[in-house]
């Protein structure tokens, strides 16, 4: 929990939240899109509608070019009270015919200015000869003039084409396109903001839940989970996890509690014998050997409790990789453990499919708890020649193997059969034996952590079966 609450201290007061963040670079990155599109749009739009103008003012000036190069063509041709004279006046262009030396024959509607270039044009003697200026100041307005000799020194025409309206159209083009800009950035912000608050929602529930599993170090709190994405799952992940938390700092409780118990006999037993040590030479030599004896079996049976707890505390953990294990191999090698430690047969029969996965050393220590508790309590095992019987069979499902030991010895009461996997547990005709009452606890933990279930039944003729199943998911 220190880890974890370390975890949650790191973030910092003033950074922005997750929700913040998102709805921030949503409004950027939206922003930057517009402001790109918008830019390369109106610069598309606003170069088609140049080009365009120019298009068509070039086009006015070749048609008049070719007008006067095939016909010959006086001023009064052009007039404004000429027949035809729309022909060289098309919409939005204006028209102003000078004499041969310059002046203003026919002025234009708005008149147009003339220098030593268009004069020149007027004298020249090729028709078709052009001069053209750029951006001319007509008033208040901007035209593009185009100055075309009619030839022989008969004078020249000048056509001009106002781009003022078109400059004021695209600047007004110009003007929507940052409005609708601004206003596409502000809607992606409202948009982001809703869909990051949305979207964090649920982790926002998260956290909290997480803030209060530290200040409160309660592991059993509800963690609302919602939806199949990304969050949902986390939800569901930091569900298991607390409950897996719950459940282990429940066991370690338990634990403690049950050993603390189980703990107090030897240790007073202990304290009382060693309290007589003080008056050993006062006891007879009889007395002396036996209160040794007492001593050495008690803190042969303390070793054995406490390695017993270290056992059931590790096969709490499921921190063992889980691997292809054959259990008639593990069965077979605790035997000959077992053959060499008590003297006792111990057999092994194997049938069917018996390799699955799970952890090894974890079965090893629950195949060994058994056949123990075999040969402790089928003391006449040695001399009737009755072995002790490993059997392993598999599969009555998939993945499945099932481990049963088989001894001789007086069975067990119907009364303690529910309760023989119990911690600490032991029935009253066993209490006068030496062991802590764990070692089938430990056969239940593991079969548990592999998916399977422990089972005692008794035997027909005599004895007992206990053993466990390997579900084959641990």
């Amino acid at each position: 929990m220190g880890r974890l609450a370390r975890l949650l201290r790191r973030r910092r007061p003033g950074l922005a939240s997750l929700g913040t963040t998102f709805a921030v670079s949503f409004a950027v990155v939206t922003a930057a899109v517009t402001v790109l599109v918008g830019i390369l749009s109106y610069s598309a739009a606003a170069r088609l509608v140049r080009v365009d103008q120019q298009t068509v003012f070039d086009e006015v000036v070749q048609d008049l070019r070719d007008e006067v190069r095939q016909h010959r063509m006086a001023p009064a041709d052009f007039s404004s009270s000429a027949p035809g004279h729309d022909l060289v006046r098309p919409a939005r262009t204006d028209v102003q015919v000078l004499g041969p030396d310059g002046s203003v024959v026919d002025p234009g509607d708005p008149g147009l200015p003339v220098v030593d270039a268009d004069r020149d044009i007027a004298a020249a003697s090729t028709a078709g000869q052009v001069a053209e200026h750029k951006d001319v100041d007509v008033g208040s307005d901007v035209y593009r003039v185009a100055t075309v000799s009619l030839g022989g020194g008969r004078g020249a025409v000048q056509v001009a084409q106002e781009f003022s309206d078109t400059e004021d159209l695209l600047q007004a083009l110009q003007q929507r396109t940052l409005i609708l800009m601004a206003a596409v950035v502000i809607g992606a912000g409202l948009f982001g903001w809703w869909l990051a608050r949305r979207i964090t929602r649920r982790l926002v529930v998260l956290t909290d839940a997480a803030e209060d599993v530290a200040r409160t170090r309660r592991l059993g709190i509800d963690v609302p989970v919602t939806g199949y994405d990304e969050v949902g799952r986390l939800g569901r992940a930091f569900d298991r996890m607390l409950g897996r938390l719950a459940q282990s700092e429940e066991d370690q409780r338990r634990l403690v509690q049950d050993a603390g118990h189980e703990l107090r006999t030897p240790l007073t037993s202990l304290r009382t014998n060693i309290s007589l040590l003080r008056r050993i030479d006062e006891l007879p030599p009889g007395a002396r050997e036996e209160l040794v004896a007492d001593l050495g079996q008690e803190a042969r049976e303390l070793t054995d409790l406490v390695n017993e707890l270290v056992d059931l505390a590790a096969g709490q953990s499921d921190t063992e990789p889980t691997q292809r294990v054959d259990i008639a191999d593990i069965a077979e090698d605790v035997a000959a453990v077992a053959r060499r430690r008590t003297g006792r047969d111990v057999v092994v029969r194997a049938g069917g499919e018996t390799s699955t996965q799970a952890r090894p050393a974890m079965l090893t220590r629950a195949v060994t708890n058994l056949v123990e508790n075999a040969a402790k309590f089928d003391r006449a095992a040695g001399r009737t020649g009755a072995p002790i019987e490993i059997r392993v069979s598999g599969p009555a499902r998939a993945g499945t193997v099932k481990v049963e030991v088989l001894d001789r010895g007086p069975g067990i009461a119907d009364a303690d059969l529910v309760r023989v996997f119990d911690r600490f547990y032991r029935a009253a005709d066993a209490r006068s034996l030496p062991g802590s009452g764990l070692g089938l606890s430990i056969v239940r933990e593991v079969a548990l952590a592999h998916g399977g279930a422990p089972f005692a039944v008794r035997r027909e003729g005599g004895g007992m079966v206990i053993g466990f199943t390997v579900g084959g998911s641990g």
